[in-house]
């Protein structure tokens, strides 16, 4: 079978605090805000596609950065802030985890009144991609989630995800009305969870003639063929790794929030309260908001944005986090007005880390960098599940970072 990518998932059970769904909630929206903005609402379905932006994306949220759980908080998130923003996003996400993802057949049909698109047909599509994936398909995973996410213009993705019931993994599968031309015959954006070796796929191409009288072809509109395939192995250790980022770019990054702020965005560095770790979690958001896909092989780095709820690589900075959704969503109102000069500089700032890249190399100990943010992480009101961050013992506040 060929996929645009797929990824290895160890499965994580547990709960979201309240006081990181809040957040998650908040900049997620502003997050899909300024992408709708810039790009448009197929912009936004093509990234909920991608299975590598979407695991970045749930990572810069805060989440563990390699855990399944990222799945079902993000969509659950995302569910809640954007629904009531719907008309004006013209974005709708429908169904969700369990008894939840039972709902969907209802949600869209009701919203098919209200938009006038072809409820039955939706209705039908949601059906047949959770079949595929839960029938056609037999690799082992039970779907237990479903996402059926729809623009005003009747184009869509869906983001499911079922549970191995041996191996303690779980599998993220992606769709894209714009990628598939056949719901049985190579459908998938991308399929995320742990190799299985030889299963029984009766989407794969080679399985043709045992398709015939089992299922109906149903065609839909497709911009081009899928071509590449991509594998996102995500490990089973809870820490980050040198192996687990592109160090280049995270040095890079860092060297310009911490070392060499630039003075050409001065909207962004004028900010009360901005400074080196701010501007750290917003140049990761920003390449979020902007970044092309080639960007989003490893998604560990965007986890040095606002840390993970279990303290990998660091404690949740929630001042830092505040600040990031407070500066997304003052720069999004001041555009609406006419000023767009915010957002504008979180643009300008992911095109001068692209270009600090060019002449980087990498020399500074990533351990290091974390070891820092932990000890540090007090200062910013740092928090994981466990409690919060406390000061270090003997009053070692230690110095910044030199990556030089």
């Amino acid at each position: 079978m060929r996929h645009s990518g797929t990824a290895d998932l160890p499965l994580h059970y547990g709960k979201v605090p309240a006081w990181l769904y809040e957040r998650m909630s908040s900049l997620g929206k502003s997050i899909v805000e300024v992408i709708l903005m810039d790009y448009g609402q197929d912009e936004v379905l093509r990234r909920l596609a991608d299975p590598f932006w979407f695991q970045s994306f749930g990572a810069v949220l805060g989440m563990d950065w390699h855990s399944s759980g990222i799945t079902t908080s993000v969509m659950g998130a995302l569910k809640r802030a954007i629904n009531p923003c719907a008309d004006a996003f013209g974005l709708y996400i429908c169904g969700g985890k369990g008894k939840f993802s039972k709902d969907t057949p209802q949600e869209l049909l009701y919203l098919a009144d209200k938009t006038g698109l072809d409820g039955n047909k939706l209705v039908r599509t949601s059906k047949l991609v959770a079949k595929v994936d839960n029938t056609a398909i037999q690799d082992g995973y039970q779907l237990y989630l479903h996402n059926f996410i729809v623009s005003k213009d009747g184009h869509w993705a869906v983001v499911q995800q079922g549970m191995h019931n041996h191996d303690g993994t779980a599998r993220r599968y992606h769709w894209h009305s714009e990628k598939v031309r056949s719901f049985i015959d190579e459908p998938h954006a991308g399929i995320e969870g742990r190799s299985q070796g030889l299963i029984l796929n009766l989407t794969a191409s080679g399985a043709a003639p045992n398709r015939t009288g089992i299922m109906a072809i149903v065609n839909e509109d497709s911009s081009r063929a899928l071509l590449d395939f991509k594998k996102l192995v995500m490990p089973s250790h809870h820490d980050v790794r040198a192996a687990d980022v592109d160090l280049k770019r995270l040095g890079a990054m860092l060297y310009v929030a911490r070392e060499n702020q630039p003075q050409d965005f001065e909207e962004l560095l004028l900010l009360k309260g901005m400074g080196p770790r701010t501007l750290q979690s917003l140049a990761l958001v920003s390449e979020v908001i902007h970044g092309a896909p080639a960007r989003f092989k490893d998604p560990a780095r965007f986890s040095f944005a606002h840390g993970g709820k279990d303290g990998h690589p660091f404690p949740v900075p929630l001042n830092i986090y505040d600040q990031s959704i407070q500066i997304l969503q003052k720069g999004i109102e001041r555009s609406k007005l006419g000023n767009s000069d915010k957002l504008k500089s979180m643009h300008k700032l992911h095109q001068i880390i692209l270009d600090a890249e060019h002449n980087f190399t990498p020399q500074f100990d990533i351990q290091q960098v974390i070891a820092e943010e932990r000890r540090d992480s007090w200062r910013y009101n740092g928090r994981t599940v466990f409690g919060e961050a406390k000061a270090p013992k003997g009053g070692d506040i230690g110095q910044q970072l030199s990556l030089f």
